[in-house]
């Protein structure tokens, strides 16, 4: 009996010191595990992919607002709507896309709620400010169409300069409320790697804005554009029965590249931005999440992109850009020399 006992606390004892051995052998597995998990092979894709469009999105929109703030005598209203567009872009790819890098490599926000408030708060007025801003570039195109005879003293650089500063005023105060609220805690989504103002705790002040975005938004531009295009088909058939300057003026007016860049602009935004917003509006009325692999990362970045096609679709349509971007390319290339040729030619005067 005592030799049972014995062998029995023998047996108990090496089970004991197994497990010991086996936890001490597992916890730095484990840690390697996640380590690994950390910095995966996908992880470091996506982030490439939001660095890569971070980095586009700043260098190409520095250039555009260098380029059009270089040549202020060649600026016109649509110049001041572009312009608009691409410092809510700029503040877009320095204060939102970049702090994305990081969380998408440790699938963790890192930086704090203060900062996710932030971000989400940016990304907010971004987007409203880029809704608007597109939804007077298509008003000014309709006056353009409308009244080409009075365009230049119904839209003057002053007032649409006071247009955008409404429209900047306008958004932030609109986005503030999520932004004090202490109850109105930040999300972070792992799927798209991206912070955002959580809007669920405050559905009817969520509906009311986006009543307020996206409907004069869409239907100024659907409104403007069929105006446009009948005026188009009606000009194609000879009905319009208007007199010789009128018709002289809106044949220059259609001819001007400006309509086609601006159109080219709006879709692109919202063709950009439609199915991020067709997958929310899902979600949310049927009340769960769509579980499709890269799904959400993959539309929340596209829509993101829309920073970058700008300037692409200036130098395709706007050769006022083309030429504005190849002098600031000479001035930029012959700055160095003419310092030079300035400093030899004062040596020639002292001599």
């Amino acid at each position: 009996m005592l030799l049972h006992l014995v062998e029995a606390a023998l047996l108990t004892t090496a089970a004991q010191s197994s497990q010991v051995e086996n936890e001490a052998k597992a916890k730095p597995t484990d840690e390697q595990d996640h380590e690994e998990a950390v910095f995966t092979l996908e992880a470091s894709i996506q982030a490439a992919i939001i660095l890569t469009i971070a980095v586009i999105i700043i260098i190409l929109n520095t250039l555009i607002i260098t380029s059009f703030s270089h040549f202020r005598g060649s600026a016109n209203v649509l110049n001041i709507y572009i312009l608009s567009l691409s410092v809510a872009d700029l503040l877009c790819g320095i204060l939102v896309v970049p702090l994305s890098v990081y969380p998408a490599l440790v699938r963790e926000w890192v930086y704090g709620d203060f900062m996710c408030r932030l971000v989400g708060y940016t990304e907010t007025i971004v987007w409203i400010v880029s809704a608007y801003t597109l939804m007077w570039i298509g008003v000014d195109r309709y006056i353009a169409i409308r009244k080409p005879l009075r365009y230049d003293t119904v839209q003057t650089k002053t007032r649409c300069q006071c247009w955008m500063a409404f429209t900047w005023i306008s958004s932030a105060m609109m986005c503030s409320p999520p932004l004090l609220a202490d109850f109105n805690r930040p999300t972070f989504d792992d799927s798209s790697y991206i912070c955002t103002l959580n809007w669920e705790h405050m559905i009817a002040y969520s509906a009311t804005l986006m009543i307020l975005v996206l409907g004069p938004s869409l239907i100024t531009l659907i409104y403007t554009y069929t105006y446009v295009f009948v005026i188009v088909r009606r000009l194609k058939h000879g009905d319009l029965s208007h007199d010789k300057e009128y018709v002289t003026a809106l044949t220059e007016a259609l001819a001007n590249p400006n309509h086609t860049l601006a159109i080219v602009l709006i879709l692109t935004f919202w063709l950009l931005w439609i199915p991020f917003l067709a997958i929310k509006t899902y979600e949310h009325i049927s009340g769960h999440k769509l579980v499709v692999p890269h799904l959400h990362f993959v539309v929340v970045w596209l829509g993101f992109s829309h920073s970058a096609w700008k300037a692409f679709i200036l130098v395709t349509y706007s050769p006022q850009f083309r030429v504005m971007l190849r002098l600031l390319c000479i001035t930029l290339c012959f700055r160095q020399r003419t310092a030079h040729d300035i400093e030899l030619m004062t040596m020639g005067m002292e001599d």
